[in-house]
């Protein structure tokens, strides 16, 4: 039976109240500004004029969106650097008006192993899958890397993805234009024939619909996936079970979405080994103060390694101390004016918001200047703070 597809939307995204609301939550992201200069604070002080303007352009067709400034920021972990695209705020307003439309047409489709960028999901649930998993005895681990997911996914792949679901011809060739609007790189245009940018408010949808694929061939072929973005791990029962579950990602990353699974950041490790993910090292074993009968399962932020004392704290770069955690995840909520940053869409190593699993009670939740957990304009450009907060109450 042929799926249902949504028709006359581009009605919906040029609705004026759906681009004020999208206003209001660029405003609270806020950001830098475009190639264009205009900033967030002279878009509000004008505001009326700016808005009524991107209304009539989207409903005479004449919208055309502009190329993103790009900058490049430091990769956690890495001497390599990350490129963020930062679109014109007039843009980014529309991109959040198109993902309010979009956003309720996709979100019921995705699946229960996908937690980046969607709401009322985060890195607390994605955390909880694995460690629940973990503690149920399987300790293989497909750790793997999808190389440069951002910069090579293909756009007629992604607009096809987008158009199977999606009937309104006008939001398809706004899909396209977002796509191919290129890059201002000091002052010079560049053509953009692959990927999206990182930073752009439409981003992390796109994403998930092209990844979804990925999702559900694993599914159907049982193994035990979890993605966050473009990170994802799968644990295994067996050595020859991660096997497979490798070979048959290859297949359809490499097969079937165009993409490259990294050859040099891709393993198969057993949880005794130790493995990272999402700015975590997750590992078994006897080490960080073990006590006979306690839990042998522990994680710590993966930035704070080369500094975790024999005592077992460790020292967090945005100025909080904190014991790794075995048995338990730590939520949290602490205000931090200047601390971690959203950088390119991901929050940066070491800021991972985890939670409870097994017999823990610890609650909470990472609010953050934009809202990290909630998808849409998450992945907004540089400088969004992350607001978060420690507490824990395990049993």
């Amino acid at each position: 039976m042929q799926a249902r597809k949504a028709h006359s939307l581009i009605g919906q995204v040029y609705d004026p109240r759906n681009l004020a609301r999208a206003w209001e939550r660029v405003k609270e992201n806020k950001g830098a500004g475009g190639v264009d200069g205009v900033t967030v604070a002279r878009f509000e002080a004008d505001r009326g004029r700016y808005l009524a303007l991107l209304h009539q352009k989207l409903k005479d067709g004449s919208y055309r969106p502009r190329p993103v400034r790009r900058v490049e920021i430091d990769k956690p972990g890495s001497s390599a650097k990350r490129p963020l695209g930062i679109p014109t705020v007039m843009d980014r307003v529309c991109q959040q008006a198109l993902v309010n439309v979009l956003e309720p047409v996709f979100e019921p489709t995705f699946r229960d192993e996908s937690f980046g960028f969607r709401p009322g999901r985060s890195t607390h649930m994605a955390m909880r899958r694995i460690w629940r998993q973990l503690k149920a005895g399987d300790g293989w681990v497909v750790d793997a890397d999808i190389a440069d997911f951002f910069g090579t996914l293909s756009h007629s792949t992604l607009v096809n993805l987008v158009a199977a679901k999606v009937a309104d011809g006008k939001v398809l060739g706004l899909v396209r234009q977002f796509l191919q609007a290129g890059v201002l790189r000091d002052g010079r245009f560049e053509p953009t024939t692959t990927g999206v940018p990182q930073g752009g408010v439409v981003s992390p949808l796109l994403s998930n619909i092209y990844l979804h694929v990925f999702d559900e061939k694993m599914a159907e072929a049982g193994y035990a996936l979890t993605r966050y973005a473009d990170d994802w791990v799968c644990v295994c029962s067996s050595r020859r079970e991660a096997e497979r579950a490798l070979a048959s990602a290859r297949a359809v990353l490499e097969g079937e979405l165009g993409l490259r699974v990294h050859p040099d950041k891709t393993r198969i490790v057993h949880v005794v080994q130790g493995f990272e993910f999402l700015g975590y090292k997750i590992k078994r074993g006897r080490g960080m103060k073990y006590k006979a009968g306690g839990p042998d399962l522990y994680a710590y932020p993966e930035t704070a390694r080369s500094s975790v004392s024999r005592r077992g704290s460790a020292r967090l770069p945005i100025g909080a101390t904190r014991r790794p955690l075995r048995g338990c995840w730590t939520s949290s909520t602490r205000s931090s004016e200047g601390g971690a940053t959203i950088t390119g869409g991901r929050m940066s190593a070491g800021c991972s918001i985890v939670s409870t699993a097994g017999s823990c009670g610890a609650s909470g939740a990472g609010a953050t200047n934009g809202g990290a957990t909630r998808g849409g304009s998450d992945y907004l450009a540089s400088g969004s703070t992350v607001n978060s907060a420690w507490s824990t109450s395990c049993s």
